[in-house]
């Protein structure tokens, strides 16, 4: 933990300058906001990719989306460039995901700062967070602290982002509420499809423990009933005699595959995967598909449990 208050203190020093010099800008372009619309369309920043798919899945052709942390980036570490932050400095909206990912505890006043007249939407609002190491047992531990962010990764939460969304986007442009609205009973109807598919999948496979590198998918197996197993610990590679632990664990309960994602390393994972001959599975918590994304996950999850 004590690496992470180092990063978020660089992070701060170095925001400093770019801050003021884009609160400048701000102050100099006389206005934020409706006034500084590209082709009339309400600007939207947003954290990770999944929250874009929801924003422009809600907004349609009313909204432009400025993605924080692009694809391939990993939300616990990325530093945003200057050019990103000028782009929000003229947003209306900025919808955080609300729920402890580092990228926003270390940004989320800053970002605010650029432009004080921004409607900031918390897409946690109504959402049941889960605490840390509530998921999983003490020997198993890693967190963040606080509460487990990964709240997007349950079509039922993602339903409670996508209605926030709805309601702040219509705050910012009344006009088009309507469309708002018909935009978002559509999605909605979709993760509904999404969720009952994941639902039947999972029960059906038998599978109830997954063995994960980063604990991503916590919300996904309170959902599901599912357990996952994580290999990281706190933030770190595990210890040789966790992986020894793990190993003995994986052949106890007849683990074949170990998850990992495109933004981590999948170095513990393989060689977990080497000791019981099992494989390493790629799924990623940050593609912008989500509907496809989340089905490809559940899939692999299911087919988990087979011989």
């Amino acid at each position: 933990m004590a690496s992470q208050d180092k990063g978020r203190r660089t992070l701060s020093s170095l925001a400093c300058a770019a801050l003021a010099v884009l609160l400048l800008a701000a102050a100099s372009a006389g206005c934020t906001g409706t006034e500084q619309r590209e082709d009339g369309k309400i600007v939207v920043a947003v954290t990770i990719p999944p929250e874009q798919e929801f924003v422009e899945r809600v907004g349609g052709e009313n909204v432009h989306v400025v993605l924080l942390v692009p694809a391939g980036a990993d939300p616990h570490t990325y530093e945003p460039p200057p050019g990103i932050l000028a782009s929000v400095a003229k947003a209306d909206v900025y919808a955080p995901v609300g729920s402890g990912i580092e990228f926003e505890l270390a940004w989320k006043d800053k970002i605010a700062s650029l432009n004080p007249d921004m409607l900031v939407v918390d897409c946690s609002r109504g959402i049941d967070l889960i605490s840390a190491g509530e998921h999983h047992h003490a020997e198993e531990g890693h967190h963040h602290g606080g509460t487990d962010p990964h709240i997007w990764l349950s079509p039922r939460n993602a339903k409670v982002m996508v209605e926030n969304i709805r309601e702040a986007l219509i705050e910012a442009d009344p006009e088009n509420a309507d469309a708002y609205r018909r935009n978002a009973e559509a999605y909605l109807a979709e993760l509904d499809t999404l969720d009952a598919g994941i639902a039947d999948a999972i029960a059906e496979s038998g599978v109830k423990k997954v063995m994960v590198y980063h604990s991503s998918w916590a919300y996904l197996a309170r959902d599901y009933d599912l357990q996952e197993v994580p290999i990281e610990s706190e933030g770190k590679e595990p210890s040789p005699q966790r992986i020894e632990h793990l190993v003995s664990q994986a052949r106890e309960e007849g683990i074949r595959t170990i998850f990992a994602s495109p933004e981590h390393s999948t170095r513990s994972a393989e060689v977990i995967a080497r000791e019981i001959g099992g494989t390493v599975v790629l799924i990623s918590p940050l593609e912008k598909d989500y509907l496809a994304n989340m089905r490809h996950v559940a899939a692999a999850f299911a087919e988990s449990g087979s011989p």
